[in-house]
Parts: structure tokens; sequence; C-alpha cells
């Protein structure tokens, strides 16, 4: 009994210390400190682009296709095919986009930063950097910070012409309900400028505590390889978490109060 109760403690001090770490590294952007080492700071961003782009760009896709093939057989249930155009619009930029992202930002970028990371730290070469005079924390940190906030927007207005391009194979070409006119007009009839800013808004923000996690996790590894591995399992499962806390709580935010949702009633 004593071992279950002190599971949610260990969560609120890992709360707690991630998050007097991300202000850290957040400030050090904030404050410009960081762009004496923007060099990097692009170096990281391209990594991100390069590295990264295919693979949640295909996961976009795959997602943009079940939330097209979704919406097209729910409204086939309803007697109004068209209006899977709406079902996509909706689905895909106020949900399905920043859950994808967060998913594969979790599992590709953020591992994959505490690893690099934690792998430094347990060769002694963040050390290394104290003694030559370069703070660690900014160079490697903050510059992530920094290139994620450069590539990442980038990534996520991509990603949403890509997941709307999938909805529209999926219900046009796929399930052939409905022609690409009529998709088309409701699909366009219930865009909205406030929606794309909301849901960068979210991306962004979900990206933004992913990366300052496995900056966490990676920057205090110990005890080894075994003690990386831990710590990129531990980085995933916040991060995870985290995701679903975000993206619950900007649904709440930013629709719960006026959901623009024309289709009841």
């Amino acid at each position: 009994m004593i071992g279950w109760l002190a599971v949610p403690r260990g969560w609120l001090d890992s709360f707690g210390e991630i998050g007097r770490f991300g202000v850290r590294v957040a400030g050090l952007v904030y404050s410009g400190r960081v762009f004496k080492f923007f060099g990097e700071g692009l170096r990281q961003a391209g990594i991100l682009i390069f590295g990264s782009a295919l693979i949640i760009w295909a996961f976009v896709f795959i997602l943009g296709l079940q939330c097209g093939l979704q919406g097209a057989y729910f409204n086939r249930s309803i007697g109004a095919p068209s209006l899977a155009g709406l079902f996509s619009a909706y689905c895909d930029l106020r949900e399905g986009l920043p859950y994808a992202f967060g998913y594969i930002l979790a599992a590709k970028v953020g591992t994959g930063i505490v690893a690099e990371l934690g792998a430094m730290r347990i060769s002694d070469e963040i050390d290394a950097l104290e003694v030559m005079g370069i703070q660690p924390l900014t160079f490697l940190c903050a510059t992530r910070l920094l290139g994620a906030w450069i590539a990442i927007p980038f990534l996520y207005l991509v990603g949403i012409g890509i997941i709307y391009a999938a909805s529209f194979l999926s219900v046009v070409n796929q399930v052939g309900d409905v022609s690409s006119g009529g998709y088309l007009l409701i699909f366009w009839m219930y865009q909205s400028p406030p929606d794309l800013i909301f849901s960068v808004i979210k991306g962004m923000t979900m990206a933004t505590v992913i990366v300052l996690v496995g900056c966490y996790y990676g920057y205090t590894a110990s005890g080894g390889p075994v003690g990386v591995g831990t710590a990129t399992a531990k980085s995933m499962v916040f991060n995870i978490v985290a995701v679903h806390i975000i993206g619950m709580l900007g649904t709440v935010v930013f629709w719960g109060a006026n959901p623009r949702a024309p289709i009841g009633g």
C-alpha cells in the first residue's frame, strides 16, 4: 500500500523538478543568451526537419486517411455523406493533428534527445564542456528548444496540408459517396482561422514540453547505459501523459465554451 501511495508523490516531485528545469531553459532562450550558439540552434532545427519530417508526415497522412474514412462512414449512417468534409475539417485540425504530432515527437524526438544527452552525460562530455568554459545547459538544452521553435511550426503547417489531402483522398476517392466539389464546399465552409491558430498553439505547447522533458531526463541521466535506457523510458511515459493532458486542456480552453460546431439541433 505504501508503495502505491509513493507513486503519485514521486510524480509530483518529478513535475516540480522538470518545471524548474524547463523554466530555466526557456529563460535562456527568452533572455537571448542562447543566440551566442545560434549556429547550433540552426543545426538542431535542421536535424528535426531532415531527421523527423518524413516519419511525422507519414504518420499524419495515415491518420488523415483514418479520420476521413471514419467521417465518411459516420455521415453515411445519418444520410449526409457530404458532411464528411465537416468531420474532416474539425477532426483533423482540432484533435487529430495535435495528437499525431505529440505521439511522434514523444517517440522520435523526445527519446532521441534523452539518448543523445544521456550518452554525453555518462561519458563525461557534458563535464568537459564546463571545463572548456561552455555553458552546457545553454549549448545542449536551450539550443534544442530554439531549434524546435524554429522547425516545428513549419513541420506542423505542412502537416495540416498533408492530413487534409489524406482525408480528401479517403472520402472522395476511396469511399466515393460524395463528389470532390460537394466535399470541398462543406470542408471550406467550416474552416476557421481561430481554429488554425488554436491548433498550432496546442501542437507547439506539446512540442515544447516534449523537448524540455527530453532535455531534463537526458541532462540528468546517471547509472551508465542502463540508467540512460531507464531515463528514456521515463521520458516516454511522462510525455505521453503530458500530451493527453495538454490535448484535453487545450480542447476545453479553446472550444469548451463555444465549440462552433453547427451540427446539432
